[in-house]
């Protein structure tokens, strides 16, 4: 079997060791950051429920977090703009989201890796090919010669420009916060809580949490002088519960804040031994919730490929012919629904957001479901397998 080294050691490329792994490959993991806590939750639709079932692990997740039938959309005074019934969502989706702290996640993926998987405290700062295989030269000096390369080292992935050359990164004119409020919701609001240019989101996460997050048009870089969660308190304090009291118990060291960039399309997601998994591969907006989902369903189409063949560069091509056109759509709506929250002046986007309350019940929950349904996700058989 090959020796596999996988750069990144996020969700992404956590789940795609441990893919490389059931199927007798020596994987190392190469991590940068000695750090990989988070504070943020993260939401885990069905289709990457069933993608992390194929990986064996999708019992663990469930057993983990809170699971909600999410789908409810409300104006800022209260007032709903769309209210499925649970159940419609729960049997055209499969089963309930699970809603999980994404170190919980991290957690279970890592320990399905033998021990000293994952090198932390490194990273891949150049990568060239060999006759034999890959050659990466990391950041602590050392040199590591293997024989194959999977890049889940996120939006700026070195991974990524070896085999694309320079990707444009470009701030898309917002920022979002997350956090953990030590409280629990409704599961009736569970969904979203929509204004004039912001949108703040907000779903169970076990019995006494809630994970949150919020968005709003802002200078890149930028920050609040008085803190992040003071900020949101006054800017949302008219905002219909549990708004006002989910920010209340969260703690104010436990707000994160971060920029949201768009990157130029990887044109080229593998090239011999070489390919690109998650954000490294097609980093994506946040508005539909996939991004973590989808580098869970690349693991596990990527692993169903080394079933059908022993070949990596093979298996590699394979899996990036089957992944792209489902991934490139997705990405386009998160993209679109990003543009359509901020648009300017901010009455246009009122305008757009209370629109989607136009929209039958019935063609949302089918769309829903073509992206996040347990149906959705769909493994590899013989015929996806390209020619030698």
């Amino acid at each position: 079997m090959a020796e596999i080294a996988v750069a990144g050691a996020g969700i992404a490329g956590l789940a795609t060791a441990v893919a490389l792994t059931q199927r007798g490959h020596s994987v190392t993991v190469i991590e940068e950051r000695l750090d990989t806590t988070s504070g943020a939750g993260i939401s885990i639709w069905p289709n990457a429920l069933a993608a992390l079932d194929h990986l064996g692990l999708g019992d663990q997740v469930r057993c983990a977090g809170g699971r909600v039938a999410a789908g409810a959309i409300r104006w800022k005074d209260g007032t709903w703009l769309r209210r499925p019934a649970p159940e419609r969502i729960v049997t055209a989706l499969g089963e309930p989201l699970v809603v999980l702290q994404r170190v919980v996640l991290r957690d279970i993926l890592a320990a399905a890796l033998p021990p000293g998987t994952v090198i932390d405290g490194t990273a891949v700062r150049q990568v060239s090919t060999t006759r034999t295989g890959v050659r990466l030269e990391l950041s602590d000096s050392t040199v590591r010669e293997t024989d194959a390369l999977v890049g889940a080292d996120g939006t700026r992935s070195v991974v990524a420009r070896h085999l694309n050359g320079p990707l444009g990164h470009r701030y898309a004119g917002y920022t979002a916060w997350r956090g953990v409020a030590q409280i629990a919701v409704d599961p009736d609001v569970a969904g979203e809580t929509m204004g004039p240019g912001r949108e703040v989101g907000h779903v169970p996460m076990g019995t006494d949490r809630t994970y949150w997050f919020a968005s709003e048009r802002a200078v890149e870089a930028g920050s609040a002088p008085h803190g992040e969660l003071a900020y949101l308190q006054t800017t949302l304090a008219s905002w219909a519960d549990p708004i006002p009291a989910m920010l209340a118990a969260t703690e104010p060291a436990e707000v994160l804040r971060n920029d949201l960039y768009d990157r130029d399309p990887a044109r080229c997601w593998s090239k011999g031994s070489v390919a690109l998994v998650g954000d490294a591969a097609h980093p994506m907006r946040p508005h539909l919730g996939q991004g973590g989902c989808q580098a869970l369903e690349d693991a596990a189409v990527l692993g169903a490929f080394l079933d059908l063949t022993a070949d990596l560069p093979h298996a590699f091509r394979g899996y990036q012919a089957f992944r792209r056109r489902r991934v490139a759509a997705i990405v386009r709506e998160s993209r679109l629904i990003g543009r359509v929250v901020n648009l300017r002046p901010v009455l246009l986007s009122a305008l757009a957001t209370r629109a989607t309350v136009l929209l039958p019940e019935v063609v949302v929950t089918r769309h829903l479901a073509s992206i996040a349904s347990r149906s959705a996700f769909r493994l590899p058989t013989r015929d996806d397998a390209p020619s030698a």
